[in-house]
């Protein structure tokens, strides 16, 4: 075990401290001898070749988990894959490609001060400092002359529309990304 990490012994060590906590549960009496296992690939390493034994050895409920045991230890997540649609007919296919080409309304906008009006510029600088709370006046003072800036981001459609109007109102350009 000396040329393996120090992690991956401790690791190892958690979780499987002795062979016998992989068998939680007594195999049941086979009434037809399983076939000989193919013969497998061998490690020059003994320790894997040991863990792999060990794995082997486990039945289909205690493969499950370990399986279960080893992605909540080590973080693992679930990836969902795509299920396998099956074919359909070309009239059908025909049919729904008007709804494919309707593109998807956006819910989330980013609302984006573009330019404002020479006379309104105090005015929208009190508003954008009102709009970030930790901003000084010279802060929004700054941001406010490089425009185009982005004031707000991942806004629901209506908080969105109306910071807009706003901002309109004190005759600055916005647009909603």
């Amino acid at each position: 075990m000396s040329c393996l990490p120090h992690t991956f012994v401790a690791r190892y060590s958690i979780l499987f401290p002795s062979r016998r906590c992989l068998a939680t549960a007594a195999e049941p009496a086979k009434s037809t001898p399983s076939p000989p296992p193919p013969p497998a690939s061998t490690s020059k390493d003994p320790t894997i070749n040991r863990i792999v034994d060990d794995i082997s050895g486990l039945t289909l409920l205690q493969a499950a988990d370990l399986v279960t045991l080893l992605k909540s230890r080590l973080n693992i997540q679930e990836i969902a894959m795509p299920a396998a649609a099956p074919v359909a007919a070309a009239p059908v296919a025909a049919a729904e490609e008007p709804e494919a080409e309707k593109p998807k309304e956006k819910t989330v906008f980013n609302v984006k001060l573009e330019s404002f009006d020479a006379g309104s510029k105090p005015k929208v600088i009190r508003e954008v400092k009102a709009l970030v709370p930790n901003l000084t006046l010279i802060d929004a003072k700054k941001f406010v002359e490089s425009l185009p800036k982005v004031l707000k981001e991942n806004l629901p459609k209506e908080e969105a529309e109306k910071l807009k109007a706003t901002f309109e109102a004190l005759g600055s350009v916005v647009t909603l990304d």
